[in-house]
Order: structure tokens, then sequence, then C-alpha cells
């Protein structure tokens, strides 16, 4: 009797313990094994069972010069498996208040294009989703937003969308508030003495107010040059240019540099006729276009797109020309908004309406 209590013990025993291994889950991510989703909530509130994301740039309070773009590493699943993360960024101003929410992004990077103020310390933090299922956030990173406008050695950055320019202001222009600068007529530009001779570098802007069938001819959206007397025999002028009614065609896109002579043909560098009569755009005024002209390294190359520079939106123009012969060596060196009026007259000078914002000016990138 004593061996057969102990036997059914022992028996109950062993059925206890198959019934809680029964009730346990085979996956330690279950339900939701195939996705990395978990049952309940962790204590940081997380429900994807994957690492948090490492902030990579930019961090510790560093100083900017232009627009941000947040970069973290990618988060793992912390039970292998595959899934299709996304992330999410939030920024934060010096209050503590959420000043842009990046939504669901395919790639662990945000260009932020919301308007951060100057010279403010923002923190920023990101996460990995999968649907309704969200992951922990990251370490908080944190950075300083640009400074506004400088020009400084061989670099020029000119928000312009907060009422003033480091450029000088000639002619008829005006500020239009939360937007950049107007060039109120032809005459009008904005002009930026450069410390440092840029040879090889990019010039790039955002601009609205670019219409189709304005007036005008040759009409020069940016440019380049000493700031000689005469603009148009410069021998060191770079126009980007979109013409106007009398230009030939109308509203074509093109555009001529000069790598140390207005005379000598073979340092003119520009598209060729099949070219210039093939970029026709009926542009819109109310539409922003990035307008990024390079140089150096054997050729120089135009592109226009649609969108802002961060924005990365369709390219409408990209054409490059080979420059194998001279250097870029402008000395002084100036760049310009619209451009000066030359011996071509008002008409091939700037683009009356034209609002510019972002201008970059520099040896190296837009950062």
């Amino acid at each position: 009797m004593f061996r057969s209590r102990i036997t059914l013990a022992a028996l109950l025993v062993l059925l206890s313990m198959a019934v809680a291994c029964s009730n346990q889950s085979s996956s330690p991510v279950s339900p939701g094994a195939a996705n990395g989703g978990g049952g309940e909530a962790a204590a940081d509130g997380s429900t994807l069972k994957v690492s948090a994301p490492t902030p990579q740039s930019p961090v510790n309070d560093q100083q900017l010069s232009g627009a941000p773009t947040l970069v973290a590493s990618a988060a793992a699943l912390k039970f292998g498996g595959s899934v299709a993360l996304t992330y999410r960024f939030q920024v934060f101003n010096a209050a503590g208040a959420q000043v842009a929410d990046a939504g669901q992004r395919s790639s662990a990077s945000f260009p932020v294009t919301q308007d951060l103020g100057f010279k403010q310390r923002h923190t920023w933090r990101v996460r990995a989703e999968s649907g309704a299922l969200v992951g922990p956030w990251s370490t908080t990173a944190s950075f300083v937003s640009s400074e506004g406008g400088y020009i400084r050695g061989n670099e020029v950055f000119d928000p312009l969308v907060n009422g003033v320019t480091v450029g000088e202001r000639i002619g008829p222009t005006s500020f239009v508030a939360g937007k950049g600068i107007r060039l109120d007529s032809n005459l009008g530009y904005v002009r930026y003495a450069i410390p440092q001779t840029i040879t090889a570098g990019e010039f790039s802007l955002e601009i609205e107010g670019l219409r189709t069938n304005a007036p005008g001819d040759k009409s020069k959206v940016f440019s380049m040059s000493t700031n000689g007397p005469d603009f148009i025999t410069d021998p060191y002028r770079v126009d980007i240019q979109y013409r106007g009614t009398a230009g030939f065609p109308a509203n074509s896109v093109t555009y001529r540099v000069l790598y140390g002579s207005a005379d000598d043909l073979s340092l003119r560098y520009e598209p060729d006729t099949a070219v210039r009569l093939s970029s026709v755009y009926a542009l819109d005024p109310n539409t922003t276009y990035t307008w990024k002209y390079t140089w150096g390294n054997g050729e120089v190359r135009v592109i226009l797109a649609e969108g802002g520079a961060k924005a990365g939106g369709k390219v409408l123009y990209n054409q490059a020309v080979r420059a194998t012969k001279g250097t870029y060596n402008p000395q002084p060196h100036y760049a310009y908004l619209g451009s000066p009026t030359g011996r071509s007259g008002a008409e091939s000078a700037g683009i009356p309406g034209t609002i510019y914002k972002n201008v970059w000016i520099g040896a190296r990138p837009r950062p």
C-alpha cells in the first residue's frame, strides 16, 4: 500500500510537469515569432523583440551648418527570423516639445525638413517598428541647429528664410516672410564675396517663382565671376540660365562657363545647341526647384530638380560638359543670386519675382 502511494505521487508529479511544459511557448517570441512580436509590452513599452538603434550622427551637441540628416545604426531581431523593419525618428526642441516625427521610414536615416530655428539645441531618438509593433527607443542624442548664414573661408551658407542675408543686396530686392529673398526686378541681385577662391566645388540653392514665358532673354538664375567692370566679358564668368520669351528657345535651361578667357573658345564650356533645344521646361512659379552647379574634376555640370535640396525630387535636367583645359580660378571670387547687368542689358540679367533660399557655395558638397 505504501509503495503504491509513492508510485501514484510520482505519476502526479510527472503529469503536472508535462502539463506545465505544454503550456509554455515553443518560441521565445511567441505569439508572432515570425514577426518578432511579443504577447505583452515590456517595461519600456516595447512590443517588438528587437534591439534599440544607436544614434550615430549628429550627436554630442554637434554644431550644424545646414539642415540635419539624422543617422542611426539598424536594429536587430533578438531571436532571429526575418522581419521588414521601419524606423521612427522624433526631434524635440530645448523645451522638450516634439517638433518633428518622421513616421515609418524604410531606412535608419531621416533628413529633417522642418524649420528648427537657428542655433538652438535639439534632441532626437529613434526606434524600430513593424506594423503596429514597436521596439525600444534609442538613447537620446543631441545637436545644435545651424547658426544661420555665414561666409567663412571657401564656404557660404545663406538660409535667407530668417529675413537677413550674409550677402550684399544690390538693386530692388525684398524679403518674403518664411520663404526667402525676392528679386523685385531684373536689376536686383545678391552678391557674395568669397574669401578663398573655390577652384572646384558646388553652388546650389532652392528657388520658387520661375515661370513659363517670362519676359527676358538669356535670363540668369545664378552666376559667378571676378566682379569685373562687365559681367559678360569677365574671364571667369559662370551663368546658369532659364531663358525668357526672347531667348532661343524660350523656357530653355542652359549655361556658359569661362575658365580664364572671354575670347578663347577652348576655355568656354556650355551645352551644344542640340542639347539646349531639347532642354525646354514649363516651370511652375508655385513649385520649389533645386538648382545645383558643380565644377572641377574635369567637368562642369548643372542639375535641376523638383523640390527642396534635401527632398531628392524628380530630376528634370542633368547636363555635364567636359572641362579639361584651364582651371576655374577667379581672383577675387564672387557669386550672385541673379546676376549683375552686363553689356547684354537687363533683359539678360536676373529674373524678376524669383525667391531664393538655402544657398550653399563651397569646395565640398552641401552638408
